[in-house]
């Protein structure tokens, strides 16, 4: 059982490892989730690595971005170097990434990054047989789902258990990249949404004006598990995992703290509630957007988000009584204490919100450095507040005072007892033996050989007092055994030296059980692909993916090649057999060929029937099933014979993914739609199976379990929703006026769109000649008449040369209004 605490600090790590983690996770300069944090040169590495491993803390390097194909040699160099400083696991999202540390350092072990998407058992089982040794699972899942998922694993569980929410699955993010550029699959998220938005309706009405809703709708609480760790401990977790490579490090000591309490009074069964409190009120204060359990019990819909404020709130200690505006003084009516230093918040009702540190409090006539919760006392603030304004205090000088403890002072907190015997008699060298509880020993002797004493022998006081003096070390004398043979006599200074040699042996035995050889130095060559060579000027295919029966028709009416059919639909209606059977003999009689898609999100409630519907593929004999997670992946190659293509969810990003997909029997895949053009290009130079790019439509940019049009219009949070969703459209506008179509599935998944329409129908040609296979319309959303102009206009030019592009040139540029985006395929992502 494991508490895992995040790093993105030196002094974060000192932190984590004081304050009681037993492993923590942190990332290099390069390749990380977190770019933005301090992280970590080679050097601090090394350093952070033998800090840990000398406390018996493992050390988890994360390598969870996506990896350009130009980057992998300089990844592989990285990966060889996080192997000889002896890391205990390497967490990673990219398939290519993991390809790459299997062939360069199998021995050191793989966890799959919640950036994955691991949401089903199915893919935990599809991960143990690619060789991972634990499963980072989605934070969308509850408490039965991992029960479920832990009684069956074959490999380690962890989940997250406090810290900041992704409102959006992880992994399946394209919010901030689409927006400004900046992708959360490599590592440099831009929090978009923790932004302000409405919620409107077809006419630009804000529906929730209302509604007694604030601005922040796609902003979540902190998760927070800490009364469920009794339950995440029975069903089986092995980690669990704390957010925040972000935070200072003062938040990592008290939330570590905290848990590694409540770990061991479960352990212990000694439970204390007055203790609760107090850790519960702890873990407010140091940081928190008030706090939610997410998805483990149920959706709570609107109960799960900081609608009003997407940052710190602190915690509320009371209101205004009064206040006096010629000395600009507030009295307060104090539910919480309050102390001098601590820094306060008035949420005023007018003007946001005015902050201070206090400098001075006044209770009942007199200066105090402290006054009690239920006390009346006058502070100083710099702007004007009105009676009855809420007051938080969102800094406590104390609880940091408490905090930096674990990781300012030069001796350790946390220190290793030791038994030390320490032999001498006349003739032999004084020897110091130490042992810690673990077993671990060190030994030295000194130079010096014991004379006869003439003066002053030596004593078991004198020994004691020298080998006592462990100083900043991390080891304290828990017993002590002098065996003295004789009046002796040994010099101080060698006692000193004997005593300083035997914890270093101490120290490199301690560190000897981290110790693995590392593995041989490889070429950081990829290996040359099996490629397809592309035919210069040969037509790309055009698919359209769509989730209606008339969809089809217009597609196949329009020129489609290939139609993709089923998953996700983005009109909340399911899809039944009678559906897919209608939809093969149509694409069938129109003598074109049909893929039939599984979803890009199937958790376990979803699976029997899943199941049911890749039987029925197989008896539809498409011309190919479309996977986009990989627990339908596993199950898809275990389950029917057909060919598989492998969507674009799965990111793929580089030559080494693509290598890798194509050796697990994909067919063809559609590329990552945060690649550039460049990067297609030297993508389909290389590949040995056919891709697909996406060319036009409006793509989906989060995938979320929560539904902002049910949480505030549809009473979600009352367990019953009223699916307001079915009564009209609805947008999220953002405070530049942008607007974002929102869409539900069958699943009652909340689907955000991009609101500017992807179109590459200038740019076709490039597609052609750089020999990707496929040009695919994402036509679930919008009107059957739009699909229809769109896929006309894209197969009037793939069917004409170059030369002749000027017939339907007026046509493109019709198309080309104002709302639409050319993608990544020209600016690519940070």
């Amino acid at each position: 059982m494991e508490l895992l605490a995040p790093v993105g600090s030196y002094p974060a790590l000192v932190a984590a490892v004081e304050s009681g983690a037993d492993a923590v996770y942190l990332a290099g300069k390069s390749f990380g989730a977190r770019a933005y944090a301090d992280n970590f040169g080679e050097e601090e590495l090394a350093a952070a690595v033998r800090f840990a491993h000398l406390r018996g803390v493992l050390v988890y390097i994360t390598v969870n971005t996506l990896v350009d194909t130009a980057e992998l040699k300089e990844l592989a160099a990285y990966l060889q170097l996080l192997d000889r400083l002896q890391v205990d696991a390497i967490i990673v999202q990219d398939l290519g990434v993991a390809a790459l540390g299997r062939r360069l350092i199998p021995q050191v072990p793989l966890h799959a990054s919640t950036q994955m998407t691991i949401h089903n058992l199915a893919g935990v089982e599809y991960l143990a047989e690619l060789g991972f040794s634990r499963a980072v699972l989605a934070r969308e899942l509850s408490l039965e789902e991992i029960r479920h998922i832990c009684q069956h694993s074959p490999i380690e569980i962890e989940v997250f258990v406090h810290g900041a929410l992704c409102i959006s699955y992880s992994g399946q993010c394209l919010m901030s990249s689409m927006i400004g550029g900046r992708s959360g699959n490599r590592g440099r998220c831009a929090q978009p949404c923790r932004l302000p938005y409405t919620l409107v309706d077809r006419e630009g009405n804000n529906v929730l004006a209302d509604a007694d809703a604030g601005e922040y709708l796609l902003s979540p609480k902190d998760f927070n598990t800490l009364d469920d760790m009794p339950n995440l401990m029975d069903a089986g977790v092995t980690s669990f995992k704390i957010e925040g490579r972000m935070k200072r490090p003062e938040y990592v000591a008290v939330v570590v703290d905290i848990y590694r309490r409540r770990i061991q009074s479960y352990l212990e069964g000694n439970p204390d509630a007055s203790v609760a409190v107090l850790q519960h009120k702890n873990l407010a204060q140091i940081f928190n957007r008030d706090f939610t359990t997410a998805y483990l019990h149920k959706k709570t819909g609107r109960e799960m988000m900081s609608h009003r404020r997407p940052n710190n709130r602190g915690v509320r200690i009371g209101r205004v009584l009064a206040y006096d505006p010629v000395g600009k003084a507030v009295r307060l009516k104090l539910d919480e204490e309050l102390h001098v230093d601590d820094i306060i918040e008035f949420w005023v009702k007018v003007g946001g919100r005015v902050n201070t540190t206090v400098t001075a409090i006044r209770l009942e006539g007199s200066e105090v450095a402290a006054a009690p919760a239920g006390a009346e006392v006058t502070v100083a603030v710099p702007s004007p507040v009105k009676a009855g304004d809420r007051v938080f205090k969102i800094f406590d000088a104390r609880l940091m005072e408490y905090a930096r403890r674990f990781f300012t002072g030069a001796a350790p907190v946390r220190r290793i007892p030791v038994k030390v015997v320490v032999e001498v008699a006349q003739g032999r060298p004084l020897v110091v033996h130490m042992q810690d509880g673990d077993g671990f020993t060190g030994q030295a002797a000194t130079q010096f050989i014991a004379e006869a004493a003439r003066n002053r022998p030596l004593t078991a006081e004198t020994v004691a007092k020298q080998i006592e003096r462990l100083g900043t070390t991390v080891f304290a004398v828990k017993q002590l055994e002098c065996r003295i043979d004789g009046a002796v006599m040994v010099p101080l200074s060698e006692i000193n030296d004997a005593r300083r040699r035997a914890v270093e042996a101490l120290e490199e035995d301690r560190l000897a059980r981290f110790s693995r050889p590392a593995a041989p130095l490889k070429s950081s060559r990829l290996p040359e692909p099996a490629s397809i060579k592309p035919v210069a000027g040969k037509k790309p295919e055009l698919v359209v993916q769509v989730d209606t029966l008339e969809k089809v028709k217009t597609a196949l009416r329009q020129g489609a090649d290939r139609i993709m059919f089923g998953g996700e639909t983005l009109n909340h209606q399911a899809l039944s057999p009678e559906d897919y059977r209608r939809a093969v003999d149509l694409v069938r009689s129109a003598g074109k060929k049909i893929v039939l898609s599984t979803p890009r999100l199937a958790k376990e409630w979803q699976m029997p029937k899943l199941r049911q519907e890749l039987a029925l593929f197989e008896s539809l004999a498409p011309d190919a099933v479309a996977v986009a997670n990989l627990g339908m992946l596993y199950l898809a190659r275990e389950q029917i014979s057909l060919p598989l293509h492998g969507d674009y969810p799965l990111n793929i990003y580089n030559l080494y993914t693509i290598q890798f997909l194509a050796a697990q029997q994909l067919a063809s895949l559609t590329l990552s739609p945060e690649l550039t053009f460049s990067q297609v290009e030297k993508l389909a130079g290389s590949s040995p199976v056919e891709l697909e790019c996406l060319v036009h439509g409006y793509l989906t940019l989060m995938v979320s379990e929560y539904c902002a049009v049910g949480s505030f219009l549809g009473q979600l949070h009352t367990g019953t929703c009223q699916q307001t969703c079915l009564k009209g459209q609805y947008w999220l506008k953002d405070r530049k006026g942008e607007q974002f179509p929102l869409a539900t599935d069958q699943y009652c998944r909340m689907h955000v769109l991009n609101g500017k329409e992807l179109s590459m129908v200038p740019h076709i040609d490039r597609f052609a000649e750089s020999g990707i296979s496929r040009l695919r319309i994402e036509g679930k959303w919008g009107s059957d008449a739009h699909l229809a102009e769109v896929v006309r206009l894209y197969r009037e030019c793939i069917d004409l040369g170059t030369g002749e592009r000027q017939r339907v040139q007026e046509k493109i540029n019709a198309a080309e209004h104002e709302d639409i985006t050319r993608g990544h395929y020209f600016r690519g992502v940070l």
